[in-house]
């Protein structure tokens, strides 16, 4: 199966085939539910002086951030400090379909800026939708997929934010079974902050990769790209200051025979222009898996 990128957040879709038995080929037996699950996602991330959360797909992580560094700016004239995160991201996930998956949670976290860690609260929410608007099937034409996702911090008050990521990623398998392909695509983040003394511009990723996936049903998905950051000022001064430098993920992950993830590990390093840290755990807690 294909990875996609979100993150900060990749899902997976199934569909069972039914066989005569006496040999005869029948149409493909539809599953009596699609899969139901929380896709529990545990994040502990880095980030350095002078910078927001940003990377792959993680919105949910980035819009707590943002909010709190809106809220922090406003009272450290030193600016931004170093920081230390972690993120609990639980989106309530359907696979209505081999093509499309719906979601939507909430996200908690508590952070560390040097004294000491913060109570663990609920930071946002988020709604979203991941499909793919064309599947190669053996084809020439790579599948394209589109994942969009709506992030809104809490609480709602001064200094709140509404991210919209989106991502489209083109991936072009080698094989018939899809475990072995090469990927491209582009991310574009998008945040509104509630406030007219505050603005954090867009963030965008290109990048290219590769997945392999083992007869075990172990998969290992790698993507290397540039991100291009705008930059974010608080009252007339920088906030954050913009950049251009690479982007680095490495995704391992368990799947099942079916191409449900079992278990999945993230590592990202993304330059800042010095280099912020984020680690992720994916452990689904499927409800129905076909």
């Amino acid at each position: 199966m294909r990875a996609a990128a979100m993150g900060g957040l990749c899902l997976t879709m199934s569909a069972g085939t039914a066989f005569a038995a006496d040999g005869e080929d029948e149409a493909p037996a539809k599953p009596a539910m699609p899969n139901l699950y929380l896709d529990l996602r545990t994040t502990y991330a880095t980030i350095p002086a002078g910078t927001l959360a940003l990377g792959f797909g993680n919105t949910s992580l980035s819009a707590a951030l943002e909010a709190l560094a809106a809220r922090r700016g406003a009272t450290l004239p030193g600016g931004l400090p170093a920081a230390k995160s972690i993120a609990i991201d639980l989106p309530l996930t359907v696979d209505v379909s081999e093509r499309v998956s719906l979601y939507g949670g909430i996200s908690g976290s508590t952070t560390d800026i040097g004294s000491g860690w913060s109570t663990f609260d609920i930071t946002s929410w988020n709604i979203g939708i991941q499909a793919d608007l064309y599947q190669q099937n053996g084809g020439k034409i790579p599948t394209i997929t589109l994942q969009s996702t709506l992030t809104q911090s809490v609480p709602t008050e001064q200094g709140m934010t509404n991210a919209f990521n989106n991502i489209l990623e083109f991936d072009y398998a080698l094989d018939e079974d899809e475990t072995r392909g090469w990927l491209a695509g582009v991310q574009y983040t998008y945040t509104d902050i509630a406030s007219q003394f505050a603005r954090i511009k867009p963030n965008t990723i290109l990048y290219a990769g590769g997945y392999y996936q083992w007869p075990s049903n172990w998969k290992f998905t790698g993507r290397l790209g540039v991100q291009s950051f705008g930059g974010a000022q608080i009252a007339g001064r920088t906030l954050a200051e913009s950049f251009t430098q690479p982007i680095l993920r490495l995704d391992l992950d368990r799947m099942d025979d079916n191409d449900n993830r079992l278990f999945g590990i993230t590592a990202q390093i993304a330059w800042m222009p010095k280099p912020s840290y984020q680690v992720t755990l994916r452990t689904p807690l499927y409800a129905v898996r076909n």
